[in-house]
């Protein structure tokens, strides 16, 4: 079979392999759709500690079980389901957490074995009726912009800012237009990739210089309830405390690059507005469930956002288009 594995970084090869062999407890699935995002991009160009080459990459999974033919949306971080934080229901900081595509192989493969930790803690989830792979390979990312809505309380009539019009950002105001948010406006500092993404999802205002001054004008001064950052932007953090409203919620969804992982902001902002800022990180097995259901209910339409259908040999395409904002998502059908 054909996999794409990551050897160093700007080495990533589109190889043959044998077929694995489900041992005790795992299983093997038949990939049908695994999509990419931009952290296959920096793993790319930078790796990733968690990585010991050679390791198949891909971590947005969708197949049918080579057994029984079922179809299934695999989890893509796998918590130890037993540490104090698991058994506190906190299973998206387990601090034993690992990945597929980082610490077993993953996705950019025609077959692959799911490891027994992640059946153990509910990680594979059937894929509803008139759900296609492609859409349920979209559950993953979804349930990671579900987690982050969920801690920033995104509820009914809030005015809701996205910053980034990558994949992530689109599924950030599909899913606040599905949990009630009155308006939301889409942000990003590339024109062109801010209209892409605004054709698609029609935000109620699409901005693209002068964020914070824009969201005050069209909030009459007010700013929004709610400001997530869905891009590795540390400008955009610093602006998203400028532009919340008074007992406004934060999100910095997006991390930093580790090696300038520090902003500046007004902490008297944060004081006397009563404002809360929140982290986001990853998704829960419950979360993926939840994403599914979404999906299938048709209340967070994904099929559209997928922009780009490539076979696996194509995967570095692929990525290139993540990298260069050139689409939306770009799903690779082994």
């Amino acid at each position: 079979m054909k996999v794409a594995r990551f050897h160093a970084p700007g080495d990533i090869r589109i190889e043959d392999a044998p077929e694995p062999v489900a041992g005790p407890g795992e299983l093997k699935i038949r990939v049908r759709n695994c999509s990419t995002c931009g952290t296959d991009a920096k793993i790319l160009k930078f790796g990733h500690h968690h990585i010991r080459p050679p390791r198949v990459m891909g971590h947005e999974i969708a197949g049918e079980v080579v057994d029984t033919g079922e179809r299934v949306q695999v989890i893509a971080a796998i918590p130890c389901g037993a540490c104090p934080e698991c058994l506190r229901g906190r299973l998206t900081v387990c601090p034993n957490q690992e990945s597929m595509g980082y610490h077993y192989d993953g996705g950019f493969a025609e077959y692959m074995v799911i490891p027994a930790k992640v059946l153990a803690v509910n990680g594979v989830n059937a894929i509803p009726p008139g759900v296609g792979f492609a859409e349920a390979s979209v559950a993953e990312p979804l349930a990671c912009v579900l987690n982050g809505q969920s801690l920033a309380r995104v509820g009914a009539g809030d005015d809701v800012v996205v910053m980034g019009a990558g994949p992530i950002g689109c599924l950030h105001v599909r899913l606040a237009r599905a949990r009630g948010a009155a308006r939301v406006f889409l942000v990003d500092v590339n024109p062109q990739r801010l209209a892409m993404a605004a054709e698609l999802v029609r935000p109620d205002a699409a901005i693209d210089a002068d964020p914070v001054e824009q969201v005050l004008k069209l909030t009459g001064g007010r700013g929004a309830d709610v400001v997530i950052t869905a891009a590795a932007s540390g400008a955009a953090q610093e602006q998203a405390v400028r532009m919340a409203a008074r007992q406004g919620r934060i999100s910095f969804f997006g991390g930093l690059p580790k090696d300038d992982p520090l902003v500046t902001i007004d902490s008297n902002l944060v004081h006397y507005r009563e404002l809360t800022i929140v982290g986001a990180n990853g998704s829960s097995p419950a979360h993926n469930a939840e994403a599914l259901r979404l999906v299938a209910s048709g209340d967070v339409v994904v099929s559209d956002l997928i922009t780009h259908r490539l076979p696996l040999p194509q995967v570095l395409d692929g990525i290139d288009l993540v990298s260069r904002g050139a689409a939306i998502k770009v799903t690779i059908e082994p």
